[in-house]
Order: C-alpha cells, then sequence, then structure tokens
C-alpha cells in the first residue's frame, strides 16, 4: 500500500479516520475478536485500540499499526481505510493485498527460507541490506551475529551455506543490485565494519569476486551509484511476491501490480549500474582494505 494515500487534506483526512473507526469495530465484530486479544496479536496497546475507536478520535494510525490491525483481522488495507469498497477476506486478502510480516530476529530467517523454496525455476531479484548472505565468509558472519542469542552464529553459517547451494541449481536465476560505495566502505572498514580487521575484508572481497566469476551468469551482481540511485533492500521472488525489508518486519506484495512496479525498480538499477555483473569481480579484485576504522 502506498502510506502517501494517509496524507489527505484536513476534511478528507476526517472522513477517512470516520471510515476507519468504523470498518475496525465491524471487523472486529466480524472476527468475534476482543479488543484484547487484537491487541496482543499485533503488538498495539490496549489503550491505543480504545483511542482509535473512540469517536472523538480525529487521527490515524501509523501505516504500520494499519498494516498490523488489517493482517491480524484479515482485511485489506484499502478497505479498512475507505480506500476500497471491496472487502477481502481470508485466503483472498492473503492473495490479492500487503501482508505485514514480522522478521525472526535471528541469524536464520525462516520467512525468506520459505520464500526462496516457493521461488525454485523463477528469477530471483535482491537488494541486499548489508552484503549479500550467501556470499559472506564465515567471519564476516560471525562478526554480524555475535550479538544474536536466539540462535547460534554456525545456523546462519549454514544458511548462508544452504542460500549458496542454492544458487548451483541449474534452474537458478539470480540477480543481485547493491551499491558500490557500500563496498568500498566496507573495503576501508567503515560505519558497521570498523572492527572488522584487514585481514577478514580482504579475504570477503576474495571471496565475492571469486563467487561472481564462478556463478556468472546464473548469479549476476551489479553495482549502482548511490550518488544517483537509491534503494531499500528489498527481494522479488519471481511472479509470486516482493519483501521489502524495513527492520525487524517485511512488508511482502502478492499482488501482480505491486511486484511488477518493484521489478521496473529493480531492472533500472541494474540498467543504471556504473558496474555490471561482468565486471563486478575485476571491482572486487581492485579494492584494497585499508586498516580497521581507517
Amino acid at each position: 500500500m502506498d502510506t502517501n494515500k494517509l496524507d489527505r487534506p484536513p476534511g478528507d483526512r476526517r472522513e477517512t479516520v470516520k471510515i476507519f473507526r468504523s470498518r475496525l469495530a465491524e471487523a472486529l465484530d466480524r472476527a468475534g475478536m476482543s479488543r484484547a486479544a487484537l491487541a496482543r496479536a499485533t503488538g498495539v496497546d490496549r489503550s491505543t485500540l480504545s483511542q482509535l475507536l473512540a469517536p472523538a478520535n480525529d487521527r490515524l494510525p501509523r501505516a504500520d499499526t494499519v498494516a498490523a490491525i488489517a493482517f491480524a483481522l484479515r482485511v485489506s488495507l484499502d478497505w479498512l481505510l475507505g480506500l476500497s469498497q471491496e472487502d477481502k477476506l481470508g485466503a483472498d486478502m492473503l492473495l490479492e493485498s500487503l501482508q505485514f510480516t514480522p522478521s525472526a530476529r535471528t541469524p536464520v530467517d525462516e520467512n525468506l527460507a520459505r520464500w526462496h523454496d516457493e521461488a525454485v525455476g523463477y528469477k530471483i531479484r535482491h537488494v541486499p541490506a548489508t552484503l549479500p548472505d550467501l556470499m559472506k565468509t564465515e567471519e564476516v558472519l560471525r562478526y554480524e551475529f555475535e550479538e544474536y542469542v536466539a540462535k547460534t552464529v554456525d545456523q546462519a553459517i549454514a544458511a548462508s551455506h544452504g542460500r549458496l547451494a542454492y544458487t548451483r541449481h541449474p534452474e537458478t536465476d539470480m540477480e543481485i543490485c547493491m551499491p558500490r560505495q557500500s563496498l568500498e566502505a566496507f573495503a576501508r572498514g567503515e560505519g558497521r565494519w570498523t572492527g572488522l580487521a584487514p585481514e577478514a575484508r580482504a579475504e570477503q572481497l576474495g571471496r565475492m569476486a571469486m563467487l561472481c566469476e564462478e556463478l556468472y551468469p546464473a548469479l549476476r551482481l551489479h553495482l549502482f551509484d548511490a550518488m544517483t540511485r537509491y534503494s531499500v533492500p528489498y527481494t522479488i521472488f519471481g511472479p509470486l511476491r516482493a519483501a521489502i525489508y524495513v527492520g525487524q518486519v517485511y512488508f511482502v506484495f502478492t499482488t501482480t501490480p505491486h511486484i511488477r512496479t518493484l521489478t521496473r525498480h529493480f531492472d533500472e538499477l541494474v540498467r543504471a549500474a556504473s558496474v555490471e555483473a561482468r565486471d563486478t569481480g575485476a571491482f572486487l579484485r581492485g579494492l584494497s582494505p585499508g586498516p580497521a576504522g581507517g
């Protein structure tokens, strides 16, 4: 859903709040769910839900709160906000609306693993949050996930190896796009990589270069210029779904128009790449890691 739809003139916004309040009450009643149960399902305070249902309320909740409520009540976001008169419920909603999916705060995200399995045979397009997981060395994985307590770093390593094995299947077609500057910052040991030794960064860059050359063209890593292009982390799983990662939460789109829009955005990143996939290996080998934190 386009959250800009919530930015309406004051008169329209008051009408939207009125419709939202009415439809929230209707959906609660139809689902046979109490306010306490909805609060537990969404992580929203019960007092906040009471305020949203109060006749005097004149404000909409945050977009992520609306998404969580819609998902819990099995109604579409557009219907809940009065943007659509068609009420999609149950399986119809899951197929035709946005899904609000919490991310596992662990090194192994079962959502991603399942979505990858379901997309076998389709082209996968991916913009990573940091380095591509399937290309990370064990030392980099240990550095990133050493603070996680819910699952072990060894599980993160196993998941990375599994994802890499996935790319070796004959039917694999995967494209990855990321900012060239992210790799340059990694080589210099900047930001989150300040504490990672130059030797570990050199090993990581070498591994990425080797995989880019070994797996091409089944796996293609393009680098775009962050000075002229921008992208949040997301993955498009063929025609099945697109998952945008916003930090501990995935916004998952399963409608064809949404998937096509994100696909066009990804393809534009590829067309604007300053380093094309066939040249990424050489680019990586040309990066020289500096002193940690330098």
